[in-house]
Order: C-alpha cells, then sequence, then structure tokens
C-alpha cells in the first residue's frame, strides 16, 4: 500500500471495514479497496454507498450470510463425476441467497436506483432449488423422495433388516441357544449382523465366524439361518450406494448448465456485501455523504477523526481553497496539529473510496489528483538517516511528483535541524508548493512562518486553543490565529522560578509578546459579532416566514369570508323570493273563500307583506352594516343579531353555553355561533319572528309548508337541546302537523333519557314512542302532537 495512505492509517479503515462483510468474497474487495482519484468514479462510489445507507435506514440490512468459496467445485464440474452432498450444498446456497437479494430489492425499490443493476444481474433458479430440497436433506442425508428407486430400495432395506433381526433374536431369547451367547444382543461385524457366542460353545451355533474379540472368549457369528438375509441386506446396499451416486450425478449435471451464472452470482454477492459493508460502517460512525466539487476546495464542518472515540474526539471546522491555499498551523505540541492533518487526509481518502465521512451533512471536497503526507518521526537507523533527512527524501518525492491539483499534508516542516536554516527552509518549500498550485497544510513551531502567513496572499494561520488554567489543550482549530507555544505560561504553572521566568520574558520583544495575543482578541471579537449575525439572521427569517404565513391566512380568510357572504346572500333572496310567492298563493287562496269586505283587507294585508317583503330585500345588506358588538349580559332569547362570518341576521334560540355560543335560527336552519361572531342589530325589534302582524291563518299556512320534516340535535348538551325541541313542538302544535320526529342518535343515552322525561311534561305531547325499524330504531323519538 501507499506509504502516503499508510502514514494517514488508511488501513487502519480498511480493517475495521473488513469486519463489517458477511462473505469472504466482500472482504476480499476490502483488502483490495484503494481510493480512486477520478471525479467521476469518486462521485458514483459515494452514491453507491449513499443508497445503500438508505435502504438500510429504511428497511434493515440485506438478507446476506457467509457463502463458501465454489471455484474449486465449478472446475470439478467440467469432469463427469459427481460432485459431493457438500459441494452441492456450496453451489445451492449460492443461488439461495441470490434468490434471497433479489426478492429483498423488488420489495423494497423506490423510484430509479443505481444498485438496480447489482441485484437484477443476479441469477435465481426455483426449480434447481426445489429439486435440490427434494433431494437433499443436510450434508449427510439424501431424502427418500430423491428417486422412486432409491425410496423402494431403502424400504427393502427395512424389510431386510427387521427379518434378520427377528432371526437373530430367537437365538437371544431360546432356552437352547440363549445360553451359549456371551451377550444377549445383536451386532454387525463386516456389514453383517452377528451374534456374541462363547467361544466354548462356537461348534453349537452353525454359521460363519467374522471376528474374535482380543481376550478370545467372545466369537461373532453369523447364523446360517440369516446368511441369504445378510447377502440381501449387503446386495441392497451397493445399490442404494449407486442410486445415490446417479442422484448427485444428475444434481452435478443441473448446476454444471448454469457454471457462468453461478461465478458471476459470487461476484455480485460480493460487491453488494462490499457496498453495504461501507454503508453500515458509515451508520455506526454517524457520517454523512460529502458533497464532491470541481472547484478545489475543502469545505469540512465538525469533522472527526473516524479512528478517535465519538465521546473523546473534538470535530473541527476546516475550509481551505478559496481564499487561501496554504495554512500554516502553529501552537504548543500535544495540542492537536498532527491528527488534524491525519483528519484531513484520511477523510479525503476515505470519501475516494467511497465511505460516508464523519462530517456534518453538505461538507464539501474536490476530488484531487493524489494526497502526499510526510506526517512523523521517519527516523532510520538501517538507512543511517536522522529524522530531518527522512523528512527532506519525503519532501523530495513530493516535489518531484505533486500537481497543481494535489493535496499536501506536512508535518513540523523543517524541523530536526538549525532553528534558523529549518524555518528559512520551510518557507522556501511553501513558496514552491504555493506557486505550484497545489494545496498545502503544514504544521510549525517557527515563528517565522506564523509572521509571513499573517502578510503574504494566499496564506493562512491557524491554531489550536490551549487551556493554560487547566494546562491542556482544548483541540478546537482558530483559522486565522497563529499559534502560541505557551511555554512561559506552561512553565510558570509548573513551577519554575520566578526569576527565570521574568529573565526569559524580558529576552522577547513587546511585538511578539503582544501580536498573538492581539489576533487572539480580534478573533474572538469576531466569533461573537458572527454569532450575534447569526441569531439576527434567523430571528429575520423567522419574522420574514411569519408575516408570509399571516399573510396568506388573511388572503384566504378574506376569500373565504366573501365567498360564505356572497353564498349567503343568494340564499337569503332565493328563501325570501320563494315566501313571497308562498305568501301571494295564499292570499289568493283566502280571495276565493272571503266575501267582499274581508277581500279589501285580504288585499290590503297581501300588498302590505309584498312591501315588507321588498324591503327587506333591498335593505338587508344596509341593516348588516348598521350593527354594534353585542355584550354577554345583554343577550337574550329572541333577539335579532347580525352573524358576521355569514353575513345576515339571525334570531337566538338559547343563551351563551360554556363555551360562549348560542343557537340560532337563520331562516329554516339552525345553527350555533360564538357570541364574537355576533353584532346587535339597531333598531331591530328584540323578539321573536314568529310574533308579526301577519294573520295567524297565514302564519299556520306558512310554518307547514317551510316546517321540517325532523329535528337533528345530535351534538348538543341537554340545556342546549330542549329549548330548540320546545319551540318545534309548539311550531308543530301551531302548524297542525300530528306526528314530530327528533333524531337525537345513540351515543351514552343520557340525551334520549333527558328528553323522553322532557316530553312526559310537555303540553303539547300526547304521547311518544322510540323509533321502530327503518325509522331511525334508538336512535330517534316519534313524538304524537295534540290536536
Amino acid at each position: 500500500m501507499n506509504n502516503n495512505f499508510m502514514r494517514l492509517e488508511y488501513d487502519k479503515i480498511l480493517n475495521i471495514l473488513g469486519g463489517y462483510c458477511k462473505t469472504y468474497k466482500g472482504r476480499e474487495l476490502v483488502k483490495k479497496l484503494l481510493p480512486s482519484f477520478k471525479f467521476d468514479e469518486v462521485d458514483l462510489l459515494l452514491k453507491e454507498t449513499n443508497e445503500a445507507t438508505n435502504i438500510i435506514l429504511k428497511n434493515g440490512g440485506l438478507p446476506l450470510y457467509e457463502i463458501k468459496d465454489i471455484s474449486v467445485w465449478l472446475k470439478f464440474l467440467n469432469s463427469n463425476e459427481p460432485l459431493t452432498i457438500s459441494a452441492l450444498i456450496d453451489l445451492n446456497n449460492v443461488l439461495k441467497t441470490a434468490h434471497s437479494l433479489k426478492r429483498y430489492y423488488n420489495d423494497n425499490k423506490d423510484g430509479d436506483s443505481i444498485l438496480k443493476e447489482y441485484f437484477f444481474n443476479l441469477y435465481a433458479n426455483l426449480d434447481i432449488e426445489k429439486k435440490f430440497s427434494d433431494c437433499i436433506i443436510n450434508e449427510d442425508t439424501i431424502s427418500d423422495t430423491a428417486s422412486k428407486k432409491l425410496c423402494t430400495i431403502r424400504k427393502n432395506k427395512t424389510a431386510t433388516s427387521l427379518k434378520i433381526k427377528d432371526t437373530l433374536n430367537h437365538f437371544i431369547h431360546s432356552n437352547t441357544y440363549s445360553k451359549y451367547l456371551m451377550e444377549s444382543l445383536i451386532t454387525i461385524r463386516n456389514n453383517r449382523y452377528v451374534i456374541p457366542v462363547k467361544s466354548e460353545y462356537k461348534g453349537m451355533i452353525k454359521g460363519f465366524t467374522h471376528d474374535i474379540s482380543a481376550s478370545g472368549s467372545t466369537i461373532f457369528i453369523e447364523p446360517l439361518q440369516v446368511f441369504e438375509l445378510n447377502n440381501t441386506l449387503n446386495t441392497l446396499v451397493l445399490e442404494e450406494n449407486i442410486e445415490i451416486d446417479n442422484i448427485l450425478r444428475n444434481l452435478s449435471l443441473l448446476f454444471r448448465d448454469y457454471m457462468t451464472q453461478l461465478r458471476n452470482n459470487v461476484e455480485l454477492i460480493g460487491k453488494l456485501d462490499f457496498i453495504f459493508a461501507k454503508a453500515k460502517l458509515g451508520i455506526d460512525t454517524n457520517s454523512s455523504c460529502p458533497i464532491l466539487n470541481k472547484e478545489k476546495f475543502l469545505d469540512l464542518n465538525q469533522a472527526r477523526h473516524p479512528l478517535l472515540p465519538n465521546e473523546k474526539v473534538v470535530p473541527i471546522d476546516f475550509n481551505i481553497g478559496k481564499d487561501f491555499t496554504s495554512l500554516i498551523i502553529t501552537g504548543p505540541n500535544t495540542g492537536g496539529k498532527t491528527v488534524s492533518l491525519k483528519t484531513i487526509g484520511l477523510l479525503c481518502l476515505m470519501a475516494y473510496s467511497g465511505l460516508l465521512i464523519p462530517v456534518k451533512e453538505k461538507s464539501s471536497l474536490c476530488v484531487f489528483d493524489n494526497i502526499f503526507a510526510d506526517i512523523g518521526d521517519e527516523q532510520s537507523i538501517q538507512e543511517s538517516l536522522s529524522t530531518f533527512s527522512s523528512h527532506i527524501v519525503n519532501i523530495v518525492s513530493i516535489c518531484e511528483k505533486a500537481t497543481s491539483n494535489s493535496l499536501i499534508l506536512v508535518d513540523e516542516l523543517g524541523s530536526g535541524t538549525d532553528p534558523i536554516e529549518g524555518s528559512h527552509l520551510a518557507l522556501s518549500i511553501l513558496e514552491y508548493f504555493y506557486n505550484l498550485g497545489a494545496i498545502t497544510v503544514s504544521t510549525s513551531h517557527f515563528t517565522e512562518l506564523k509572521n509571513y502567513a499573517l502578510v503574504t496572499q494566499g496564506f493562512k494561520n491557524a491554531s489550536f486553543e490551549f487551556d493554560i488554567e487547566n494546562l491542556k489543550p482544548t483541540y478546537k482549530l482558530l483559522l486565522g490565529i497563529p499559534g502560541k507555544s505557551n511555554a512561559l505560561a506552561i512553565s510558570a504553572k509548573l513551577g519554575l522560578s520566578d526569576s527565570i521566568i521574568k529573565r526569559a520574558s524580558n529576552m522577547l520583544t513587546s511585538d511578539s509578546i503582544h501580536i498573538e495575543d492581539l489576533l487572539k482578541s480580534i478573533y474572538d471579537t469576531k466569533q461573537d459579532i458572527e454569532k450575534e449575525k447569526d441569531n439576527i439572521s434567523k430571528n429575520s427569517n423567522q419574522i420574514e416566514l411569519l408575516r408570509k404565513s399571516l399573510e396568506n391566512e388573511r388572503k384566504e380568510f378574506s376569500i373565504t369570508k366573501n365567498d360564505i357572504i356572497e353564498k349567503n346572500k343568494l340564499e337569503a333572496r332565493n328563501i325570501l323570493l320563494k315566501a313571497k310567492e308562498n305568501a301571494n298563493a295564499i292570499i289568493h287562496s283566502i280571495n276565493d273563500i272571503a266575501d267582499k269586505t274581508s277581500l279589501k283587507e285580504v288585499n290590503k294585508l297581501r300588498n302590505d307583506l309584498n312591501l315588507k317583503i321588498d324591503e327587506m330585500s333591498k335593505t338587508d345588506e344596509k341593516n348588516s352594516s348598521q350593527s354594534v358588538y353585542i355584550e354577554k349580559d345583554h343577550i337574550q332569547t329572541g333577539m335579532t343579531v347580525f352573524i358576521n362570518s355569514l353575513g345576515q341576521k339571525g334570531t337566538i334560540l338559547s343563551l351563551p353555553n360554556k363555551s360562549n355560543e348560542v343557537c340560532l335560527e337563520v331562516g329554516n336552519m339552525k345553527i350555533y355561533r360564538n357570541i364574537n361572531d355576533l353584532s346587535e342589530v339597531l333598531g331591530a325589534p328584540q323578539k321573536n319572528l314568529r310574533n308579526t302582524n301577519v294573520s295567524n291563518v297565514i302564519k299556520k299556512d306558512l310554518k307547514s309548508k317551510n316546517l321540517p320534516t325532523q329535528l337533528n340535535v345530535i351534538g348538543l348538551t341537554v340545556d342546549e337541546a330542549l329549548p330548540i325541541i320546545d319551540k318545534y313542538l309548539d311550531d308543530c302544535a301551531i302548524s297542525k302537523v300530528e306526528f314530530g320526529k327528533i333524531v337525537h342518535g345513540n351515543g351514552t343515552g343520557r340525551l334520549r333519557t333527558a328528553i323522553h322525561s322532557h316530553l312526559k311534561k310537555h303540553p303539547q305531547v300526547r304521547s311518544f314512542r322510540v323509533g321502530t325499524f327503518g325509522e331511525g330504531e334508538m336512535g330517534v323519538t316519534i313524538v304524537e302532537i295534540k290536536k
């Protein structure tokens, strides 16, 4: 493996990834995994892993288990010899696994898929799977159903064995022969059933001797009576083995026709195992898919080193390539400089290998043509190279191979030699990389490099924050701030003499002492301003969203309100016109039966009625505007009010309930409205509309025409329902209706019980009963009205 990758600990990531694979083929692919430095290839690899991640999160892991290496069996299939049961099981497992994977994908596929082709190209053969399961039970057993001949042979074997055992049991339990036996049992020698006979009685039982015990006291004899049966049994065993060979040969031939498909299945199963292993690693490390860019910059938010425990690692925000291409990280040892270099390089290598990386979503990186790293102490005793020399050897190699599209990571550049020469050499090397156009991140302790980055375009300082009070680093990366060694402060905390500390401090120039503190102060102020800016931006966005939401609601309410008003105006106008027609029809009827004196009065009454109706139709809109807010204490039944949301008037039938709602009569409808939706109509008579000057004859006829066939009080409370029922019964009595129908529903039965109790005492009720089948049964009460 490339030494640059080893320095970044890429091999450790591969070892972890291999543990997520379930098949040997998947693990082989992990061992061969190398980063790609081509944009299109990296893009495809990341999309594959990201899709696999989504599939796992939505549907669970793949139905995938270990498969055996079948390459040997595939070569053996070319011969005419049958495969063993074990080999056939391995081949069948490949088919079964392919079938399970295809079914998993088909059950869970959702739209276009990058992984579709992998699943689609898997080969499944249900016929072979069924034949296999019909023939083979396990590695040691062929099923009786494998063939009719095998089934017959095994039945004959069983029958023959029983005959042999029955015959030998005669010897064991016989009074004549049992005394000659060493034990009362049947055993097998040389694949033939025998009985153990005492050596001194070997002539008492005629037969063939097959074995003698070690002590010589027992002779295993096959009696003549079972000789032919044993021959028959052995013949059947031979026939069984021959038939099993035929069965295995036929199964082998089945698989031989699909050698290419089986070989392809192994590759595809390994590939899917490999891709989904990458996805599971990403899930376990809480990683995300980075956005690839072609502008040659890195923007990693909340980046974490994947080999450090989540509870210990401190995420860093890192960006380079937009405003600057060379970053110099300075500060004390053990502050996190080297880890940050490894984090940047390793995350890039992981992404180029199709692995999700532990960063916040929407982090972005480009695809370099190579990543070079000179990290760690590589002193070589064998090659007589010092630390400085080994670093320079690496730098020489980087200079020879790096291009304008390379990422270069250098740890402690120029260290290991004279500080003055080392710092100037480091500056020269960094200038070379900058002029080359490469992206460079280096760490150093040299003050000259800090100062150079402060005044040179394309360069930028960075450092890791250090907690002086507790003498430990915070591992928080500060871009734009050069690091302090904090040597004097740390030495003082550890107890070094004040005089020594003071002397060392006096040797430093005031500029070198205060410039870093000044930059840190500027950075802190900038951070506070950025936070405040973010808060203002968030609040501004929320206010804008709220404003748009309220504007949309206002528009929707205005449209809905206008539609309701127009609709109800039209309905009210139609009601008035219909009432006018009904009134004229009634008066015409009265004209036919009235005398001349009464005819004039009736005509006058008709004209007055028409005039009132016309006035109501013309002044309805005018009256609606002549209304004021109504106080709760002023509300009384029979009061005429204006319903703001409907744009028309109604009559109050009940006082406000607990929800501040009242029951209103609007035309022939009864509705509920909150008192906040009501306005008092100025100048309107505060009494029930039925107390008009229309004669009782006209009033009764109008009610009989407009009276509803039933009263629905479902959903009302007892207090709300009873006043409405009283009015309904009064209307029925006035209109000479014989029966009324009250719909109250089943529910808990409380409303029905209260209504029945009320009806028992009502002056207009002769009798009442619950509904029968077809009338609504227990949910309806039929009331007979007194005449």
